[in-house]
C-alpha cells in the first residue's frame, strides 16, 4: 500500500482494511514499514525499540520473530519504530538493497497461515517503499479527493514499469486505486473522482471513503474504525472495501496462493 504523498489516507487505509479483512475471516499480517509507525499505534501496539522489520531488513534476524498479536482475532502486526528511518542508509551500503523485504518475507510466506500480507509504506519512494514494491504481488494506491491527487500516480506507475523492465519483481500490479477523503457535499471531490476514473477506468475502486470526523479521531485511541464507531460510515466503507478487495483478489488472473499488497 503506497504513495509518495502524505496525508492521503495511506495508514487509515491499511489499519482499517486489515481489520476489515480479519473480521470477513482472512488470515492478516500488517506489516508497517513506516517509521512514523502510525499503523502500530492505530492497533494500539507500542513503539517498542528493537521491535520492527530493522535488524530483519539487514539478514540479522528473522523477520517472523516480529510478529505480534492484536486485539483482532486474525489480526497480526509487525511494529515499527522510529529507528527504521535510519535503515534506509544502511541499506544503501549494501547489494540487492531493493530486494532485503523479499527474501525476509519468504519464510514466513512459505510456512502459510495467512492469506493476506498488507505493507504500509512510507510517504516516499526511497529505499523502504521500493523493498516492498520489490516484494508485493499487488500494489493498493490510496489517492485523496483533492486536485494534484493524479500528480503522483505517473511516479509511482513508473516505478511499477522499472520494476517490471529490470526483472526485480515482474509479477507486480496495480491492484487498484482507492480514493479517501470524499467529502460528497463538495463539488470538488466529485470532480476529482470522475477525472480518476476517467484515467483508471476500471481500476479505481467502486468504494470511496469519506472524510470524517469519526476515521479521523479512531488512531488517537489506538483502534481502528470498528472498535472506535462501528456504526460509522468509515466503518460501512472500509467494510465494502474490504469485500471488493477480496472479489478482486480472487479474479485477478493467475492470482498468487499468498497475496500481498
Amino acid at each position: 500500500m503506497a504513495n509518495q504523498k502524505g496525508g492521503v489516507g495511506k495508514t487509515t487505509t491499511a489499519v482499517n482494511l486489515a481489520a476489515a479483512l480479519a473480521a470477513l475471516g482472512k488470515r492478516v499480517l500488517l506489516l508497517d514499514l513506516d517509521p512514523q509507525a502510525n499503523a502500530t499505534s492505530g492497533l494500539g501496539l507500542e513503539k517498542a525499540a528493537g521491535g520492527s522489520a530493522y535488524r530483519a531488513l539487514l539478514g540479522e534476524e528473522p523477520l517472523a520473530l516480529k510478529i505480534r498479536p492484536t486485539a483482532h482475532e486474525r489480526l497480526e502486526v509487525i511494529p515499527s519504530e522510529l529507528d527504521m528511518c535510519s535503515v534506509e542508509d544502511e541499506l544503501g551500503r549494501l547489494e540487492h538493497r531493493i530486494l532485503r523485504l523479499a527474501e525476509a518475507l519468504k519464510p514466513i510466506l512459505d510456512e502459510g497461515g495467512r492469506d493476506v500480507v498488507l505493507v504500509d509504506c512510507p510517504p516516499s519512494l526511497g529505499i523502504l517503499a521500493l523493498n516492498a514494491l520489490a516484494a508485493a504481488d499487488f500494489l493498493l494506491v490510496p489517492l485523496q479527493c483533492e486536485y494534484y491527487a493524479l500528480e503522483g500516480m505517473s511516479m509511482i506507475t513508473r516505478v511499477v514499469d522499472q520494476l517490471h523492465a529490470s526483472g526485480t519483481n515482474p509479477r507486480l500490479r496495480l491492484l487498484g486505486v482507492v480514493m479517501t477523503m470524499f467529502d460528497g457535499r463538495t463539488r470538488l471531490s466529485q470532480q476529482v473522482v470522475a477525472e480518476v476514473r476517467e484515467h483508471f477506468g476500471e481500476l479505481v475502486f467502486e468504494t470511496v471513503i469519506p472524510r470524517t470526523t469519526r476515521l479521523a479521531e479512531a488512531p488517537s485511541h489506538g483502534q481502528p474504525i470498528f472498535d472506535y464507531d462501528k456504526y460509522s460510515a468509515g466503518a460501512a466503507a472500509y467494510e465494502v472495501l474490504a469485500q471488493e478487495l477480496c472479489a478482486r483478489l480472487l479474479t485477478s488472473d493467475a492470482a498468487p496462493s499468498q497475496s500481498g499488497a
